[in-house]
Parts: C-alpha cells; sequence; structure tokens
C-alpha cells in the first residue's frame, strides 16, 4: 500500500489518505485471463482480415479473368453476389462481423475457381469425342493442351525443349507440395492427389495471379508440364514477394532455355523456409 499525509502549517497531520494494490493482486489470474483473451481477439481479428484481403483480391481477379475471357455463364449473378458481400462489410468490424463475410468470401473463390476449371477442361475435351474419351480414361498428364487453350503453336510433343538433365528433372510430388502447401487449397475439391490435380490448380493460380496464357504454354513447353506446374506452385508460394507473376516465369522460362534453372534450389529453399530438413529431401 501506499500512504500520503497533508501537514497543517505547526506540523499537525491535516490530511491522511492512501491506496493498495491489494485487491489487484489477489485477482492477478483472471486479469491475466483477460489479458490473454484480449490479445488472442487481437490476432483473430487480424487473421480475419487479412483472409478477407486475400478473398476479395482473389475473387477479382478470378472475375476478370472471366470476363477478359467471355465465358459463357451468368456471371453477373457472380459479380451481384460479390458487390453485396462487399458491401455488407462494416467499416470498423469485429471478430463477429468479419467471420461469417470471410466464410462466405471463401465460398463464393471456391465456387468461381471450380466453375472456371470445369470450362477449361469442357473447352479443351469438347473437340473429338474419341479424343474427350481417351482424356477421360488417361489418368496421368499427357499434354498442357488438356489445361489450358491451344494457340496452335505449341511443340506437338510433351519432351520439353529446353535443355535436358537436372534443369528437366521431375520431382517427387509430395515434395513440391511441402515445399509449396498453398497451392493445394487450388487443387480440385481444395485437394492435390496426382500431378494432374496440380496442373489444374496451376492453371487456377496463373488465372489469378495474372499470367498469360501464352507465358505458362512456354513454360511448360520449355520445363515440362510438371516443373511448369511445380513452379507456379512456388511462385504462389512467394506472391507476396514477386511484383509481377508472369514476368517472373518469363524470366525463369528464359534461363531454363539457357540451362541457368534448375527447379531444384527453388523447392529446398522453400523446404527450408517451411523448417524440413532438406538433407533428406531428393
Amino acid at each position: 500500500g501506499k500512504r500520503y499525509a497533508r501537514k497543517t502549517r505547526d506540523g499537525a497531520i491535516g490530511t491522511a489518505f492512501g491506496f493498495s494494490l491489494a485487491p489487484l493482486l489477489a485477482r492477478s489470474t483472471e486479469i491475466e485471463q483477460f489479458a490473454a483473451k484480449a490479445e488472442a481477439d487481437r490476432l483473430e481479428l487480424q487473421r480475419l482480415r487479412e483472409r478477407l484481403t486475400l478473398c476479395r483480391r482473389d475473387i477479382a481477379k478470378l472475375i476478370d479473368v472471366v470476363v477478359e475471357g467471355e465465358l459463357p455463364g451468368d456471371w453477373a449473378a457472380v459479380q451481384e453476389h460479390f458487390r453485396t458481400l462487399v458491401q455488407s462489410i462494416p467499416r470498423a468490424p469485429g471478430i463477429d462481423d468479419l467471420t461469417p463475410l470471410v466464410e462466405a468470401l471463401e465460398i463464393l473463390r471456391e465456387q468461381v475457381a471450380n466453375r472456371l476449371q470445369t470450362r477449361v477442361k469442357r473447352q479443351e475435351l469438347s473437340g473429338n469425342p474419341d479424343q474427350t474419351e481417351r482424356h477421360i480414361q488417361e489418368s496421368k498428364p499427357e499434354s498442357i493442351i488438356e489445361l489450358e487453350p491451344r494457340s496452335g503453336n505449341e511443340p506437338s510433343k510433351r519432351q520439353p525443349i529446353g535443355p535436358v538433365g537436372e534443369a528437366n528433372r521431375i520431382f517427387p510430388l509430395g515434395l513440391v507440395l511441402k515445399a509449396c502447401p498453398e497451392i493445394v487449397n487450388y487443387g480440385p475439391d481444395g485437394t492435390v492427389r496426382s500431378w494432374r490435380d496440380l496442373m489444374i490448380a496451376a492453371v487456377t493460380v496463373r488465372s489469378m495471379l495474372g499470367v498469360y496464357p501464352s507465358a505458362y504454354q512456354e513454360a511448360c513447353a520449355v520445363m515440362g508440364t510438371e516443373n511448369a506446374a511445380a513452379a507456379m506452385a512456388c511462385i504462389l508460394e512467394r506472391a507476396g514477394h514477386i511484383n509481377s507473376a508472369g514476368g517472373y516465369l518469363r524470366d525463369l522460362t528464359a534461363k531454363a532455355k539457357q540451362g541457368r534453372f534448375s527447379l531444384g534450389p527453388m523447392l529446398m529453399a522453400l523446404l527450408r523456409a517451411n523448417g524440413f530438413d532438406v538433407r533428406s529431401a531428393s
């Protein structure tokens, strides 16, 4: 406790008062719990704001792809729903405000991405019935034409045109997913079980990040379809540090043509960043 006294002119105590921190000490555990909850709420609100920002950005970019590609469908309704959700965000939202909004936006993002994937696959498989049946029966990826519109100038074979060897080594899918876990969210049904799933996810990410189809097709021709998909996964993992995903991919492709780029070091760096022991990776 602490006591204060005010004396009169003759030295006598005229006024005395004081206070004690003992009641606060008695409630210290309760106060610590309140403080911990306040900090947890602050972090949760920050996390929700980040998820909200990412969802808004992703959906806006996906809708831009739809508009630019003039894809058929009731996309006006999607845009209106997106606009309604965004307009319902309060000026100073709390956790209770953001939680349902973020969930609704994430559902919308998944729906738009799935519809785009379906359109891409239908567009590629709608030409020849025999070819369509063959594509459906084959489970392994054979060509980038299954995933991206052809320009008519791509090499007819899947063999990369760049230098062979380490530059075009195909790394295990499990290693790629450990290094680039973010790509899994864009696979069919939110998962990646095969190289084909990864390639489908890479097409979605390519559209979302604004990478032109021609840039991705060239990367597939030079690196191989698996490595091009893995490269897109790496770019997504470092999207916050890359100004232009398309320019970055073209630069990697140009280096791969000259034999100056290998996917290995990039994957190893991301593995280390994610806390994996790269000495056991192969």
